[in-house]
């Protein structure tokens, strides 16, 4: 199945091997390139070019050069490309899946969702690209006229992860798009080829010369390529997402020229369960805010707080939904977890898994790795949980649960803002008063109530603290890309 699925990947007309600039399929200056490789075994799937500053540069000039042409178009002419560009997606949802689960190793069913929900945010901001109002402001003089209008900020730079890569590109470029910027995509090294199917299909969907440029890279090159993106006086804004460390670097770039930024960092979500909550609904909760993408989301709750009456017959429970989780390769029929994006992602969660143990956490299930060795890791459940653990401290990125046990609610609340991030937040509980007095106390962007799913593309999505600026998605989504210009008009 695997190998049938991979060849399939091979024979698809949305698989490029070349870079998009400005209208064109290209190299790198220097032709070299760099190996993509599939998580379920590491073996390679193609190769893809492996850009230049030099390569960056010449991107960033074919957007900058048609920059007032296409912001200059009108809001409903934009956007027609924009639709388009989403029935494309849509027509090829299939194939996208395909590639999606061959370089990022998610189960197949779970790519489908993506590709649908990747779709989403260009539906969205194709309608959302024609509602960027101005207001009329009353005035503070007899013979003036107040008014603001919106206008494109300009080149827009997008750099994305591995994670959702798809999703995370859409979420970003259709929103710049629409509201009349063009984009420089530089998609994650593990997984550029779900990248550059999109900017087939955007080349497809009519976006002018310049508009739509992929630019990839390996990992050695990664720092000069970003420092490209975010130093260029000729790109406006740029919108990250990944780690928060990343993310501070190219803040601090970016400061030189006052470059507009949205982040959207890391996160260390908590995940609340009270006495009172449904059980087997924080369990079921819990299994889908977790095991997602095999919980290599960055709004996969990363702290359990369950309180103590209820925390024995929790554990049990989730401890009989997390063992018939299959893990398997992404292509093989049933499979729910997939591998760790790579080496470096299971070396985490071993070491994660090794400190809990050793500084006094249970293991109840898991803790080793999966049927398939490499990168495949079985969920885990970790009971006995304290703040002096690693994981504790650090997104672990990894299908594992660690349950720490509490007494009452304004423990449970000061534990989950004990942290530097603020992305999201889950609480479990049937109490209408301490539902909201929770929701509203917790430091983070995002909460779920009685709810492990939360990624909507109606919804503004971002967080707190460490874990980024600005809202992605939403009416707020566009916000980002979008200048505000007060008018002021005399003598009338």
């Amino acid at each position: 199945m695997a190998a049938r699925a991979i060849q399939r990947v091979l024979n698809s007309p949305l698989l490029r091997r070349e870079a998009y600039v400005g209208g064109l399929w290209t190299t790198s200056k220097d032709r070299q390139t760099f190996d993509v490789r599939n998580p379920s075994n590491r073996e390679t799937i193609c190769s893809v070019p492996d850009m230049t500053s030099e390569d960056v540069a010449m991107a960033i000039e074919k957007a900058y050069d048609v920059r007032k042409d296409w912001g200059g178009l009108l809001a409903k002419e934009r956007c027609g490309i924009v639709r388009r560009w989403y029935e494309k997606v849509v027509e090829k949802h299939e194939e996208l899946a395909y590639i999606l689960t061959a370089e990022q190793g998610k189960p197949l069913n779970e790519a489908r969702v993506e590709v649908s929900y990747a779709a989403s945010f260009i539906e969205w901001f194709s309608e959302e690209g024609k509602r960027t109002f101005g207001d009329t402001i009353p005035t503070h003089a007899h013979n003036k006229r107040l008014m603001t209008i919106k206008q494109p900020v300009g080149v827009t730079a997008l750099i994305t992860p591995w994670n959702f890569p798809l999703a995370m590109i859409t979420r970003k470029a259709a929103a710049a798009l629409a509201a009349g910027c063009p984009v420089v995509v530089k998609p994650a090294e593990d997984t550029p080829l779900s990248a550059l199917a999109l900017a087939n299909l955007a080349e497809e969907a009519g976006f002018p010369s310049g508009v739509y440029n992929t630019v990839t890279c390996s990992k050695d090159r990664v720092d000069s390529v970003g420092r490209e993106l975010a130093l260029s006086d000729k790109v406006a804004a740029l919108s990250f997402t990944g780690s928060t460390v990343v993310g501070k670097l190219l803040m601090n770039l970016c400061s030189g020229s006052v470059k507009r930024i949205s982040l959207e960092l890391g996160g260390n979500a908590p995940f609340i369960v009270f006495d009172n909550a449904d059980v087997e609904m924080a369990v079921s909760g819990a299994v889908a805010a977790k095991f997602r993408n095999t919980g290599q989301t960055c709004v996969s709750p990363n702290r359990f707080y369950v309180q103590e009456g209820i925390h024995d017959e929790f554990c049990r429970r989730l401890k009989e939904s997390i063992e018939c989780l299959i893990v398997n390769d992404g292509f093989a029929d049933g499979a729910q977890q997939g591998p760790l994006i790579n080496e470096s992602a299971i070396e985490k969660v071993r070491r994660h898994v090794d400190d809990a143990v050793q500084k006094g956490a249970h293991v109840l299930c898991g803790a080793v790795p999966g049927p398939l060795g490499g990168s495949f890791y079985l969920p885990t459940l970790l009971t006995n949980v304290n703040s002096t653990m690693v994981m504790t401290s650090e997104e672990t990125f990894g299908p594992i649960v660690g349950v720490a046990k509490f007494k009452t609610e304004e423990e449970a609340v000061a534990a989950a803002n004990q942290t530097r991030y603020g992305l999201s937040g889950y609480i479990y509980s049937q109490s209408p008063s301490q539902i909201w007095r929770i929701a509203e106390a917790l430091e983070c962007g995002i909460v779920g109530v009685n709810e492990g799913l939360l990624s909507t593309e109606f919804a503004p999505f971002g967080g707190y603290k460490e874990s980024g600026l600005g809202r992605e998605g939403s009416k707020y989504g566009i916000e980002e890309y979008l200048e505000i210009k007060y008018i002021c008009m005399g003598n009338v």
